[in-house]
């Protein structure tokens, strides 16, 4: 059974509850599953580490996850506009299987968590994609035929779910959010499918 790797990296949870949402919208096709897969903390202590499995959470990435998937959902809360250091610092490890082209024609989609509206959700949705085209990787959106995305007052964009959370971190994903996610999971899966008949 083909798998999609739904790789994200969370500290408040929202964009791990994004990520177990699109999994869900993965799952909802036929002959294909979610494998969920997070990324650890980057210490400026160079003497700290993390154990090689969590303590508790879906388990960290291995860039073998990567070579066995059929398609790749991305996801960082926004960093000033980026995505968050962990996120860049594992897909910066990334060379050896950008040398075997290991990633050339899969799609892939992105997914953010916010603070606030202006956030910079939409920016890091699209300085996510680029490590991702250098991969040779297809770009798949949401198009506007989601109803949500017209009429969210929240998250939501062509280039990927989004949340805006609450500068406390303190709001729940919405149902237009929610749905989002969905559908980006479902296209996402059904795209892949597609791709490797």
């Amino acid at each position: 059974m083909r798998e999609i790797l739904v790789l994200y990296y969370s500290q408040g949870g929202a964009t791990r509850e994004m990520a177990q949402l699109i999994a869900r919208g993965v799952e909802s096709v036929p002959n294909i599953k979610a494998r969920i897969r997070t990324v650890p903390k980057v210490s400026a202590n160079c003497e700290a580490t993390e154990p090689d499995i969590p303590n508790r959470g879906d388990p960290y990435v291995e860039l073998q996850d990567l070579e066995e998937c059929a398609g790749l959902a991305l996801g960082s809360p926004t960093r000033f506009g980026n995505m968050a250091a962990p996120m860049k610092y594992f897909l910066d490890g990334t060379v050896g299987i950008w040398l075997k082209g290991a990633l050339i024609g899969k799609p892939a989609a992105v997914f953010t968590s916010t603070g606030s509206m202006h956030g910079g959700n939409e920016s890091t949705l699209l300085t996510m994609m680029l490590p991702l085209m250098h991969h040779g990787m297809l770009i798949v959106g949401l198009p506007y035929s989601e109803p949500e995305l017209s009429s969210t007052q929240s998250g939501g964009t062509p280039y990927g779910p989004s949340h805006i959370g609450g500068s406390l971190n303190d709001k729940a994903i919405t149902i237009d959010e929610r749905k989002l996610c969905l559908a980006l999971g479902q296209r996402l899966a059904e795209v892949a499918l597609k791709l490797t008949h």
